[in-house]
């Protein structure tokens, strides 16, 4: 039944996903050219309502899906954790023109060189499974 209710979060996600173009490459071009709004609205409105919804989630001890208690505690503060972090994360996402949840989407949708994109972002995952024990916290 999880199995289910994932799968269908993940369509209605991937669905808002395409419709509102937050998966289109030229619309990321068009943000990190300063270009237009769309995409900015987009990220803004989605971190507002992140944070409106930990605070729902705290407020009322809401529980997993499975039972469990969230873990919501702050991690550790490491300035060259998210510098660097950042930096890949973000020049990733200029030269493949999606992050994460939009390369699903566009695989979805078939553009198939996306796959290329989605195999390097699990090798990376993958390495920094491997060696993140030995960088700086």
């Amino acid at each position: 039944m999880k199995t289910i209710v994932y799968l269908l979060i993940g369509t209605f996600f991937g669905i808002i996903m395409y419709k509102s173009e937050a998966a289109s490459w030229f619309r990321i071009y068009e943000m990190f050219e300063f270009g237009s709004f769309h995409m900015y609205g987009i990220i803004g409105s989605a971190l507002v309502l992140g944070v409106i919804g930990i605070q729902i989630i705290k407020r009322f001890n809401i529980k997993a899906i499975n039972g469990n208690e969230m873990n919501l505690k702050p991690k550790n503060k490491s300035i060259a954790r998210y510098a660097i972090g950042g930096t890949l994360f973000g020049l990733g996402w200029a030269l493949a023109g999606a992050c994460p949840g939009p390369m699903y989407v566009l695989a979805g949708a078939g553009y198939w060189s996306i796959l290329i994109v989605i195999a390097g972002a699990l090798l990376g995952t993958f390495i920094y499974g491997i060696i993140k024990h030995n960088l700086p916290h």
